[in-house]
């Protein structure tokens, strides 16, 4: 059967921007077109639907041609199988061969997380604040810090704030923090503060108030007693008890952001 050629048919898929997977097998070449996130989440077993994964529900022997696989070739390397089982087999066999554009977009968001990340949970220990925002990304140009695709935000965290220390002086502190909740907003905020840091000890008074010592990240700090005391209006009362330096401490909040844009 003579190989069949699409590329004239979709003029507007771009040849820079199209998200494949591959696999090879007796020496030829199979793809599929992907969308990048949803297959990554389909791998990580998130989502079940191949039909949520494929742009185009064909065997490719070349995307970027728009090439497609004979079918006498289907039959001969993948005996008996449909073209949604093969699909899967690629996929999940296969290499994700993702488009310029796609990693150079999930490399900015990297990058901007881990600035907000560090803004989040470092101080300036000359005057005990947080840097500003346009203050790290200064620095982050002029260090040239590179950012790895493959690694996590925590991964990577304190090897780029080494690079940071000799132009920008930061400082990872943790502050114990007291907080005593009113009982009328002690049990309907309570998630409230297990989100900014780590539950050291805690207990429930006999009038119903929350009382507890919490970890917070000293740049999350004034967020945590803006947030709370919005929240009650005032019914609560914040002090801190120690300040202590450490290393990044992921909480809820520093990570929200990567659990909707990042692997």
């Amino acid at each position: 059967m003579a190989t069949q050629n699409f590329s004239k048919k979709r003029p507007e898929v771009e040849r820079l921007h199209i998200n494949l997977a591959r696999l090879k097998k007796n020496g030829r070449k199979f793809e599929i077109v992907i969308d990048p996130d949803r297959a990554i989440s389909y791998k990580e077993g998130k989502i079940n639907d191949l039909h949520e994964v494929l742009i185009a529900e064909r065997i490719f022997e070349d995307v970027q041609k728009g090439i497609v696989s004979p079918k006498t070739d289907l039959d001969t390397i993948f005996p008996k199988m449909e073209v949604l089982d093969i699909a899967k087999l690629i996929l999940s066999k296969g290499e994700l061969q993702l488009s310029a554009k796609y990693r150079d977009e999930k490399q900015a968001e990297k990058r901007k997380t881990i600035i907000e990340n560090i803004h989040r949970n470092s101080i300036n220990p000359t005057n005990g604040l947080p840097h500003p925002l346009t203050r790290i990304e200064n620095a982050f140009a002029e260090a040239k810090i590179k950012i790895d695709d493959y690694m996590t935000v925590h991964e990577q965290v304190q090897d780029i704030v080494k690079k940071l220390q000799p132009i920008l002086p930061i400082q990872f502190e943790h502050k114990h923090v007291q907080v005593h909740i009113s009982e009328k907003y002690a049990k309907k905020y309570y998630s409230t503060i297990h989100k900014y840091g780590r539950v050291l000890n805690e207990k429930w008074l006999d009038d119903g108030c929350y009382f507890g010592t919490i970890e917070v990240p000293a740049g999350l700090y004034l967020d945590f007693i803006d947030d709370l005391n919005k929240k009650t209006h005032g019914g609560v009362e914040i002090s801190i008890l120690a300040t202590k330096s450490g290393r990044y401490v992921e909480t809820e909040v520093t990570k929200k952001k990567l659990h909707s844009k990042l692997r």
